[in-house]
């Protein structure tokens, strides 16, 4: 457990006594594809980190699709800030691969009041997390679709991609659609659009980005989101 503290970025500064504290209140969990950790509306009783696998945060309205709002990578944590609060999970967390999760419980708490520098990696990593649901809103309320994934894509690129960058996409299409607020026709319509203008080829969940200067330029004015 110590171990698979210490390579999550949020603990890899912490010493051995702090790591040690910390793994006696954490427990792992192993998730199936589509089992459900918790649903929204459920008490806060721990945050989360995803040692291995990938898991979606979601709405649902309950008669409608939901609404994915953020997927999760092996080294990210999720549902820091409702456990500060008390407040319940505002959304659903399910796995979309077989994958582990790390359950942190309330020892956090008594770390983050006698360590000044940890407390700023939490908020740190919320302060990250917050931006990026602020760039999501304006995507969805100013930018086209086609704006979207072509953010996207750069996104997954990293930074200064070149010609021939291949990137792979981390869910499925209808998943990603999702997380963009798009329908999975626009999606793969979108990729279709690049494909034929030259801009990418598309290989399955492998997509090779051909001219990733062009991209944003064709894409039309704007930001880009990822």
């Amino acid at each position: 457990m110590r171990e698979v503290l210490g390579r999550l970025p949020l603990f890899s500064r912490l010493d051995p006594d702090q790591l040690d504290q910390v793994a006696s209140a954490c427990r792992l969990v192993h998730l199936g594809r589509g089992e459900v950790l918790f649903h929204a509306g459920e008490p806060a009783t721990a945050f989360f980190a995803v040692v291995s696998g990938q898991v979606k945060l979601a709405l649902s309205s309950g008669d409608g699709p939901e609404k994915i709002l953020e997927l999760i990578r092996p080294g990210e944590t999720f549902g820091e800030a409702v456990v500060f609060t008390g407040q319940p999970y505002p959304v659903t967390a399910t796995g979309l691969a077989s994958s582990q999760v790390l359950r942190i419980a309330d020892v956090v708490t008594d770390l983050v009041d006698r360590d000044p520098t940890f407390a700023r990696r939490m908020l740190a990593g919320m302060a990250v997390r917050l931006h990026t649901m602020v760039r999501d809103v304006a995507a969805v309320t100013l930018w086209s679709g086609r704006q979207r994934v072509v953010g996207f894509l750069l996104g997954l690129a990293g930074e200064d991609p070149g010609p021939g960058t291949i990137v792979q996409l981390p869910a499925t299409k209808a998943v990603l659609a999702s997380r963009l607020s798009l329908t999975p026709e626009t999606f793969s319509r979108t990729l279709r659009e690049l494909s034929d203008t030259g801009l990418i080829e598309v290989h399955g969940a492998q997509i090779v980005l051909l001219d990733p200067s062009a991209l944003t330029p064709a894409a039309g004015p704007g930001p880009t989101v990822h």
